[in-house]
This record gives structure tokens, C-alpha cells and sequence, in this order.
């Protein structure tokens, strides 16, 4: 069976068959920069990196952008709380992104593109749309999109065309679907906007939300292109406004196929911060936990099912992984020395297809997984009982990595903890030993953003590989 992918947008199981036959273009909706991106954020993300990493364990290229929002309303709103620039004020939080994405070994993406880099192509799109009649300009010099000119609106969050209030106007970024209505290509400048603002034909302003996205992916990959992909929450208003705004433009189809993953929830309960369920990556490392087992918890469920995120699970991804690692060092040690490659005994062949055949139906992940740990358990057996030669288990390496390509999961090799590592964490216990908490906790940070995990214990500290 080949790889086949649910279609958000017929609302059924469909081949991935890209547009050129060898490159499947990609667009993912990144973070919106105005604080720490949080789990339920890097759900998504490592459902994207699973879908990049086994589009290209199917033999096609990955061509991907993900975009950088550093403006909107909530950039622009936070940055001028803290009194900073908007390019001061999100650097801080697109670094910390970046550095998380390393420390859960998602994939970087070909393109990571900044909306406040795209603001003459959002004009000159913006000005087309006026030009074709899609979209207007209001009393205020605000531009909207006439969401009545294009008949096809609605047809990705399934809307009741009947119900669309045509000539009301919403100017937000973010609405509910009862609030449909004709949404914001450019706001025009108002004074809470501070300094951020750009010029253009109908005075001073910025851009909307979801034109900024359009204007990025049609770039990037052209006017039409396979495949993107966001959160479900992203469905409405967000992709259904960048179709409109994308095919008015262009008059072609913006994205032949459209993937969304489902919420995740803490203990059952929506995230919040008033609930205390509220985690960043750097929450989640501050209380011992690793990348791989963060990164196994976001990825164990079925991307489009609701995501659980509970310590417990977390607790049971450690025993897991510790079993695979445990696994993959048996074979290592019984294929030391080995150079020739036998092939595969015929239960790790049998395995190897019942993992790809998961993950062909939409990515079964808790199929594929299954399958793993039957080649694990079958394989401590066999290693036990001394059945596996030193050139089998060379090939079961080999079956290792090729999975593992997919996944994401292997244990790093075993690395030197570098001097410079070492000197921050001796100048840490230096100032926990002087109770300066404040220089400590900098020190922390600056060890885990150079990759680096610090774990207090009685005999001092423990250092080990994000």
C-alpha cells in the first residue's frame, strides 16, 4: 500500500501523490512569537516532523517552509507592554524556538520565513484582490476581504453559506465561526499600534493574520503547491481565509492536499495557566525529563486523536525508550567487530513491514509502534538464546536506523561533556553554594541552551545530552 494521508479538506483517506511525481512542497503554520512556545504548540510540530520524516522514508524530497509570525496583534500588544522594539521583542522567543525544536530532534525545515520580511508581497497581493474586486477598502482605511465574491469560502471548515454575514466585518486575527463575516487584509494604523507600522497605498498600517501566510507560502512554493498543515484549531478562521485570499489571487488551487492534528490536554483538562497545567519545553526539562521522552510522548498518539499529556505517560516513555536502548546495545555489542552485512532473519523482514504498512494508513503510529517492540521482543529472545549472528545483528543496525529515520527516537551516541559546559556548571554550584539564586538559574539556562541538561543530586550535579 502506498502512503496515504488524511485529506482535511474531502474528509477522506487519500494516496499522497505529489504535484511533480518527486518533491512533496509543504507549508506548516510555525509559532506566533509573543512568549514561549508551550506542548500543546510542539504537538504539532512533531506531528509535521513525523509526516516530513516518513514522506521522505517513502522515497519522495521534502521541500519545507515554516513561517515565523512576529506580527500580529499579540506580538504587537506584548511587545509594547515590555517597552521593546518588535524585532527586539520576538528575537527572544524565535531563538527559544529554535532551540527547542533541537532538543526534541525535529528536522529544520528548508525555510523559516518572517512575516515582517514579506511585507511588500502582502501589499502588492492585497492590491490584486482590490484590483479583482475580492476585497475592499473601509472608512478607516482598514482592507477587507469580501468573503460573499468567492463562492468556494467555507468549504474547508464545512460553513453554513447561509449564515455568513455578508458586509459585517471582523477585524480581529482570531474568531469564532458564528462571527463569520468579512475579515482583515491590512489594518490601518491606530495608536496602540506604537511604532509598528509600514507604509502602503492606503496609508499606514500592517498586515492581517492570514494574508501574511498566503504571501509566504505562494513565494516560497509557488501558487499552488501539496500539502500544509496546522493544528485543527488552524481550520477556521486561518486556513479557510488563506484559500480565499490564495485562489482570488491566483485563480489556482492553493493546496492540493490539508492535515490538521487534534488538541492536546493535560490530565484530561485543557491547558491553562490558571489550572497550573501549563508547560514550556523548558518546564518540562526543569523537572528531569529529557528530550527523547518528551518527544516520545508528543509523538506516541495518533496525530489526529486527542493528545493526553500526563507525567505517568511520561514516566512509562523512560522504561520504553530505556528498552530500546537496551536493545540496540545488545546488537551493537554482538555485531562488534562485524563488517559484513547477513540479511534480515524473517521476523525483523516481517516487522519491517508491518511498520510501513502502519504508518501508509495516515500514520498508525500506535501500529508502527507496536510493531518496533515485536521486533524487540522477538529479538531479546533470539539474542538470549544465541540465534543471531554477529552479521545479522549488523542488518537488525541497519533496521534500526531506517526506522529510527522515521522516528527520531535512537539514543545519542555517547558524547564528551565539553570543558566549557563544565566550567558553567562549577560557576552554578559556586552561586547556589553563595544562595544567588538569580545567577544560578542564568547559569542553568545558559548550559540547556547550548544543549546541555543540569540534574541536582547529593554528590553535586549531573550533566548530561539534551
Amino acid at each position: 500500500m502506498a502512503f496515504h494521508i488524511f485529506n482535511t479538506m474531502s474528509r477522506k483517506k487519500e494516496e499522497l501523490q505529489p504535484l511533480d511525481g518527486k518533491k512533496v512542497q509543504m507549508y506548516t503554520c510555525g509559532p506566533t512569537v509573543y512568549n514561549y512556545a508551550h506542548i500543546g504548540n510542539f504537538r504539532a510540530y512533531m506531528f509535521e516532523d513525523l509526516l516530513r520524516r516518513y514522506i521522505q522514508f517513502s522515497g519522495f524530497e521534502v521541500e519545507q517552509v515554516q513561517n515565523l509570525t512576529d506580527v500580529d496583534d499579540k506580538t504587537i500588544r506584548h511587545s509594547i507592554a515590555e517597552g521593546k522594539s518588535l524585532k527586539e521583542f520576538t528575537a527572544t522567543y524565535i531563538a527559544a524556538f529554535f532551540n527547542d525544536l533541537k532538543i526534541l530532534n525535529i528536522e529544520p525545515a528548508e525555510h523559516y520565513p518572517a512575516a515582517t520580511d514579506f511585507i511588500p508581497q502582502m501589499i502588492v497581493m492585497i492590491q490584486a484582490l482590490i484590483d479583482k474586486g475580492y476585497a475592499y477598502q473601509s472608512e478607516d482605511g482598514s482592507v477587507y476581504y469580501r468573503i460573499d465574491k468567492f463562492e468556494k469560502y467555507g468549504r474547508l471548515a464545512r460553513l453554513d453559506r447561509d449564515g455568513m454575514r455578508s458586509g459585517a466585518r471582523v477585524s480581529q486575527d482570531e474568531y469564532e465561526k458564528d462571527n463569520v463575516a468579512d475579515f482583515a487584509l491590512w489594518k490601518a494604523y491606530v495608536e496602540e499600534d506604537g511604532e509598528v507600522y509600514w507604509e502602503s497605498p492606503w496609508g499606514r498600517g500592517r498586515p492581517g493574520w492570514h494574508i501574511e501566510c498566503s504571501a509566504m507560502s505562494t513565494t516560497i512554493l509557488g501558487n499552488s503547491f501539496d500539502l500544509h498543515t496546522g493544528g485543527v484549531d488552524n481550520i477556521f478562521p486561518h486556513h479557510e481565509d488563506e484559500i480565499a485570499q490564495s485562489e482570488a489571487f491566483s485563480g489556482e488551487r492553493y493546496s492540493k492536499y490539508w492535515m490538521h492534528c487534534g488538541y492536546l490536554i493535560v490530565d484530561g483538562k485543557k491547558m491553562s495557566k490558571s489550572l497550573g497545567n501549563f508547560y514550556t519545553m523548558q518546564d518540562l526539562l526543569d523537572k528531569g525529563y529529557i528530550g527523547r521522552e518528551i518527544r516520545y510522548e508528543l509523538l506516541a498518539t495518533h496525530y489526529r486523536q486527542p493528545l493526553n499529556f500526563t507525567f505517568s505517560s511520561l514516566e512509562a516513555n523512560r522504561a520504553a525508550l530505556r528498552r530500546l536502548d537496551e536493545f540496540y546495545l545488545s546488537l551493537k555489542d554482538c555485531a562488534a567487530n562485524e563488517s559484513i552485512i547477513d540479511v534480515l532473519p524473517d521476523w525483523a523482514f516481517e516487522g519491517r513491514n508491518q511498520f510501513i504498512h502502519e504508518m501508509d494508513d495516515d500514520m498508525n503510529i500506535s501500529g508502527a509502534l507496536a510493531a518496533l517492540f515485536q521486533i524487540v521482543h522477538t529479538g531479546n529472545i533470539e539474542l538470549k538464546n544465541n540465534n543471531i549472528s554477529s552479521s545479522q545483528a549488523l542488518a537488525l543496525l541497519q533496521l534500526w536506523s531506517e526506522l529510527d529515520a522515521v522516528l527520531g527516537l535512537l539514543m545519542p551516541e555517547e558524547e564528551e561533556t565539553p570543558n566549557d559546559i563544565i566550567a558553567l556548571a562549577e560557576l552554578r554550584i559556586s552561586a547556589r553554594n553563595e544562595k544567588n539564586w538569580a545567577e544560578s538559574d542564568r547559569l542553568r539556562d545558559e548550559i540547556v541552551s547550548q544543549g546541555w541538561l543540569i540534574k541536582d543530586s547529593a554528590e553535586g550535579y549531573k550533566l548530561r545530552k539534551a
